[in-house]
């Protein structure tokens, strides 16, 4: 289920870590995981350590220069990524100093064939990995973690949720943030009223054709309020 004229599912994952386990549960749950068994996209996780040598497989070591942790060794991650790539395998580092993760790259990234995530730890990588191995490095914001499974994480579901037969309703896509350049517009649900707070009219009214004008004009409100960065591309992308 979920193949198309590729021969294989629509969107094939490699995940490299030290702690490749530590995504289980992640991967079991949601979306996501529905996704995963019902074979619309392939995920698979690797310990960085299965290319490791040698009789304690060591996978990092000091930094030439000084200083404080461990940097993951070349040797085993070439090997790792070597062994996987394919034709039209795309090769991603998540790491701080990488181009700003946002919807349309994560839409774009949903195109491909096959990625590979590959993980930092400790102090990140050898840098001659990322010369020789890596296509694109990806942050999901400016700040530093403790490794890069949790980047990889938001990454992975990102991308997945534009992949064809992810999401139950593609209309979900459309009422997103950020799509079309926009936040998203206030969501309501039953009760009608509550702690005195009530459902605003327009949305009880039936009339559909109001109700998309109504929270056209609230995402736009709140964007121009929460994001004027996001607002400012909005206005000038509109008048071109």
């Amino acid at each position: 289920m979920g193949e198309g004229e590729r021969g294989w599912p629509l969107l094939r994952v490699d995940l490299l870590s030290l702690f490749p386990r530590m995504l289980d549960s992640f991967l079991a749950e949601s979306v996501l995981g529905r996704a995963l068994r019902a074979g619309v996209i392939s995920l698979s996780s690797h310990s960085i350590r299965n290319w490791a040598t040698g009789r304690h497989l060591i996978a990092d070591d000091r930094p030439f220069g000084g200083g404080a942790g461990m940097v993951l060794k070349p040797e085993p991650i070439c090997r790792a990524i070597d062994s996987l790539r394919g034709e039209g395998t795309k090769v991603i580092y998540l790491c701080p100093d990488g181009v700003p993760l946002n919807a349309a790259l994560a839409e774009s990234l949903a195109r491909e064939r096959h990625l590979i995530l590959l993980c930092g730890h400790y102090e990140g990588i050898d840098e001659r990995i990322r010369k020789s191995r890596v296509d694109l490095e990806v942050s999901i914001g400016e700040y530093v973690l403790t490794n890069g499974l949790l980047p990889a994480a938001v990454l992975l579901d990102a991308i997945c949720r534009h992949v064809p037969g992810v999401l139950g309703e593609a209309e979900s896509l459309r009422q997103d943030s950020f799509h079309g350049g926009l936040l998203t517009f206030p969501q309501y649900t039953r009760p009608e009223l509550f702690e005195g707070m009530a459902v605003p009219d327009i949305l009880l009214s039936g009339h559909h054709k109001k109700i998309d004008e109504w929270r056209r004009e609230r995402q736009e409100e709140r964007t121009r309020l929460r994001r004027p960065d996001l607002w400012e591309k909005y206005v000038n992308g509109s008048k071109n």
